[in-house]
């Protein structure tokens, strides 16, 4: 979760580009969203890992699985710092309480469900941004969207979480991340993220974090 303190020393850096800086802004004032979200581990182009996504400021987390393991819920409590595991679906048997450390739970590429946010994907962009070069490469078109396209890259030897660039593609009209795509320093691609159907600031339903 991207913490208020990180926030404010990101929105007060002068070095920061414009697009980011707009993007964090942004999102610092979303209070919950959900969005469905495709995940392409290394370079493959078929066969994604589909989820059903919500948050809110609080930390909490709720995950719906698609693909591949149709019907599995995966709830963050931010209070406990467990995750709850329901294979075949909300409130069903059996069920599991696990530490988001925990690998079983992790997505493919590694990532974890508690560090899964928007907020946590701006918090390693603009630590690499910091030690390395952002460029502003322009806009283009992302499932039928205006997307303006950045490119931030580490200097050399530089990685955050292994990473060593992001190319990211921000909706123009909201800032909010529709494509990021995530490479070594070797050049090859870990894992490419598709974001769709974003609502911003939903109604959930009460207790929809609940474990």
């Amino acid at each position: 979760m991207l913490t208020g303190l990180m926030l404010t020393m990101a929105l007060m850096a002068p070095e920061l580009p414009n697009p980011i800086e707009k993007a964090v802004d942004y999102y610092q004032k979303v209070d919950s969203y959900q969005t469905i979200i495709k995940s392409y581990v290394g370079s493959k182009s078929d066969s994604p890992d589909i989820v059903r996504y919500y948050y809110n400021k609080s930390g909490a987390v709720r995950m719906e699985v698609v693909e591949p393991f149709n019907g599995a819920v995966l709830i963050y409590n931010p209070v406990t710092e467990l995750v709850k595991l329901w294979l075949f679906g909300y409130g069903s048997v059996p069920s599991f309480s696990l530490s988001p450390e925990n690998k079983w739970i992790q997505s493919s590429s590694g990532q974890r469900v508690d560090r899964s946010d928007i907020g946590a994907l701006y918090e390693d962009v603009i630590l690499l941004q910091r030690q390395g070069k952002t460029t502003v490469v322009g806009t283009e078109t992302v499932e039928k969207q205006a997307a303006l396209y950045v490119i931030v890259k580490g200097n050399p030897g530089v990685a955050v979480e292994g990473v060593s660039r992001f190319d990211l593609w921000f909706d123009v009209q909201t800032s909010l991340p529709l494509k990021v795509i995530s490479y070594k320093a070797d050049g090859s691609q870990i894992e490419r993220i598709e974001m769709s159907e974003y609502q911003v600031n939903p109604a959930f339903p009460k207790g929809f974090f609940d474990h």
